[in-house]
């Protein structure tokens, strides 16, 4: 069993419990499939589980690692946006609503997704790579959210 599950605070554990999303971070793990590291790239994605055919091996050799979600809900909770190549609308929905809940970014359609993803990434954990989590009363939260 891999380590290449992404539970909702963003860490990767091993189960046996199937994804419905492929999730991206970068190169995490070794040449025995080891994960070595959280995260490599400041852009989290998640990917359709079949796109144009293409068949990959999990955690091959100097490629990316595969990481897998429960649901969508999970990956955004993670921390992870939809991937551009493969979700291409749900990618365009995700960056109309960013920056409309974000204003105070003063960025426009025509910002580049590296510069919204370094303030994700900045918001998705501490100094000490924990999680970021917010106490919040029942009646504030919007439906949809997590809640520990």
């Amino acid at each position: 069993m891999l380590q290449n599950r992404v539970d909702p605070f963003g860490d990767i554990i091993k189960t046996e419990a199937r994804g419905a999303w492929m999730g991206n971070r970068g190169i995490l793990h070794n040449e025995n499939r080891e994960v070595l590291r959280p995260f490599k790239l400041k852009a989290w994605l998640t990917c359709k589980l079949e796109f144009n055919g293409r068949k990959r091996q999990v955690m091959a050799p100097n490629r990316y690692t595969e990481l897998f979600f429960m649901d969508e809900a999970t990956s955004f909770s993670a921390g992870h946006r939809p991937c551009f190549e493969c979700r291409r609308e749900a990618y365009h929905h995700f960056k109309t609503l960013w920056l409309k809940g974000n204003p105070h970014c003063h960025f426009t359609e025509k910002t580049s997704i590296q510069k919204i993803d370094q303030i994700i990434h900045h918001e998705r954990m501490n100094r000490d790579k924990i999680k970021v989590t917010h106490t919040e009363r029942s009646t504030d939260i919007p439906d949809g959210t997590l809640v520990l």
